[in-house]
């Protein structure tokens, strides 16, 4: 699942896979879809890369949290479970890592939906707020990587993003 010094893109992207056959995991779940397919691979499950990966799919929106007014199941999650829900984000390209057909099979986890104008609009908010946070603390490689971001949400949502790109290329242009 790694690449080197961290993970891939590819990995990120497996990591959306996943989460895209259940339309939306908590991290618990996604860990132990992970561990499932390391399992299944018989390689060794690296917990502390799990981690990583996730935390990069999420901080480079290949996975997004999902808030709790976009989520719907034929299930009982518990609290913490729609506390940390992920669904696919906007930067993702999903793929399905070798073996993860079997996975709806090996876990528990029941038919669940996400109503993507609140996704939508939860990550329309965190870019917002990351933007200006990137720009506070003159974050210029953060700064880059959410106006790349900008065009994904835009292709993946119709929410209006241009403001935020105008403020980033502002302060991007502003520090050149």
């Amino acid at each position: 699942m790694a690449d080197g010094g961290g993970p891939s893109v590819a990995a990120r992207d497996d990591l959306a896979g996943v989460v895209d056959l259940f339309t939306w995991l908590s991290r618990a779940e996604l860990s132990q879809a992970l561990s499932e397919l390391a399992f299944k691979s018989r390689t060794e499950v690296d917990e502390d890369a799990i981690d990583a990966a996730i935390d990069l799919a999420v901080a480079e929106y290949a996975l997004v949290p999902a808030p709790e007014a976009a989520l719907s199941s034929a299930g009982d999650e518990s609290a913490s479970d729609r506390e940390t829900a992920l669904a696919v984000g906007p930067a993702a390209f999903p793929t399905l890592p070798e073996g993860a057909e079997d996975l709806p099979h090996i876990l528990d986890v029941p038919d669940r939906e996400v109503d993507r104008e609140a996704l939508s609009d939860a990550v329309l908010e965190r870019l917002r707020e990351e933007a200006v946070a990137a720009i506070r603390d003159g974050d210029d490689d953060r700064l880059e990587t959410l106006a790349d971001v900008t065009y994904d949400v835009e292709a993946w949502a119709p929410v209006d993003v241009d403001p935020v790109r105008t403020r980033i290329f502002a302060e991007v242009d502003e520090e050149a």
